[in-house]
């Protein structure tokens, strides 16, 4: 399935289902730990965010520096449960879906299903090959905090796997299951 980016729909996530092999294209943002941590400090404060996330991607990484010729450099998933304290949320304020690796706490899990957004995973440790998908990259928000600011990343066919959809489907513990049955 192709993913375009931004504004994510309903109708788009709602067709996701756990287990499906996607492609992302167009625009989708970089975001580690600190940013969000101060993402939710702007909503605590009811302060406007510096990026609209109604209806985006959240990518979790924190890019290398590019290489001569390259608008990125390696740029891998990073563990998303360390998000989960904020990822509810993002998702309240519209945000459609996220990229990481590794499996989701029950909170955010519940979020996904009221706000009707999934939880994508990347192949952890091919960063190098993942940032061929990345065709731009800039930064647009907290410069200061380096390989965690918030990046606008234009993406062409980056590949991922659903791996929460809003559904309640979760390919984490679909392998367990499937395992203890073996």
């Amino acid at each position: 399935m192709i993913v375009l980016a931004p504004a994510l729909t309903d109708q788009v996530v709602e067709a996701l289902r756990a287990g499906d092999r996607a492609v992302v294209t167009g625009v989708i943002y970089t975001a580690r730990d600190a940013a969000h941590r101060r993402l939710v400090e702007l909503l605590d404060q009811g302060k406007p965010l510096p990026v609209d996330l109604a209806g985006q991607i959240i990518y979790y990484t924190g890019p290398t520096p590019a290489p001569p010729g390259r608008p990125i450099g390696s740029a891998g998933p990073t563990t998303a449960s360390r998000m989960d304290p904020y990822a509810p949320r993002l998702l309240a304020v519209g945000l459609k879906a996220m990229i990481g690796k590794g499996a989701r706490g029950p909170d955010v899990r519940e979020a996904l299903r009221r706000y009707r957004a999934v939880y994508l995973t990347a192949t952890p440790g091919a960063g190098a090959l993942l940032s061929q998908h990345i065709v731009a990259a800039e930064v647009v928000a907290y410069a200061d905090l380096g390989t965690e600011a918030i990046h606008r990343l234009e993406v062409q066919d980056f590949p991922v796997i659903v791996a929460n959809d809003c559904h309640g489907g979760d390919i984490y513990e679909q392998g367990v299951r499937d395992y203890r049955k073996a």
